[in-house]
């Protein structure tokens, strides 16, 4: 039997990535998401248009995704609830958020010079830098949501992770982290408490889980 349901959220399985972007004083900040997917060098993104990291990239396209694999998830759920912006809807205060200009020191990362601009992450295994070439709206003018085509332009990746020829990353020693709906896994297990689950029941946002604030 199945039944016909509005889930809240379509989260059914999606990595986790840290987004390196460039506030307009020069800084770096660095926001969680979950809503990627690759096809050749394109990746594709989806994001809250209310976010710190969407604002940015508006302005400036320059921009680094930072794998995180299962080592970073307790770094990663500490800047769950944070964002780089001082505006915030009263929606995300009942959930819990609060401003954090420097989310590297908040999440206990380490800052490392990129060549697309924004600050990598040190502990990431792979980070992936480029440019954000277009920006569309998904889901209707009330969905505050977007979408955002990002090329990537140079790949750096942890050399015990690549195979011998370095064309390939090993798909058995890569382990990313995945959120599946509100909650972190790895390798199928459950990997850590979720903070986002923990204010789940609050009232819904209209943007995706780890939203790039």
């Amino acid at each position: 039997m199945k039944r016909t349901v509005e889930p809240k959220v379509l989260y059914f399985g999606t990595p986790v990535v840290l987004i390196s972007s460039l506030n307009s004083d020069g800084s770096t900040n660095l926001a969680p998401m979950s809503s990627a997917w690759w096809l050749g060098y394109t990746a594709m993104l989806g994001m809250g248009t209310s976010a710190q990291t969407v604002k940015n990239l508006v302005e400036r396209p320059e921009i680094v995704l930072n794998l995180v694999d299962p080592d970073m998830v307790a770094a990663l759920d500490r800047i769950a609830l944070l964002t780089g912006s001082q505006e915030m809807s009263d929606a995300k205060r009942a959930r819990g958020y609060r401003y954090e200009p420097d989310k590297f020191a908040a999440a206990g990362l380490t800052r490392e010079p990129s060549g697309a601009g924004p600050d990598s992450v040190l502990e990431s295994p792979i980070n992936l830098e480029g440019r954000v070439v277009a920006i569309n709206e998904i889901g209707g003018p009330d969905s505050h949501l977007c979408s955002l085509e990002m090329k990537v332009e140079r790949v750096r990746v942890r050399e015990d992770l690549l195979m011998s020829n370095d064309r390939y990353i090993d798909p058995l020693r890569w382990d990313p982290l995945i959120m599946k709906f509100t909650e972190y896994f790895a390798g199928g297990s459950p990997a850590y408490a979720s903070s986002l689950a923990r204010g789940w029941q609050m009232p819904p946002m209209p943007i995706s889980v780890g939203s790039g604030d």
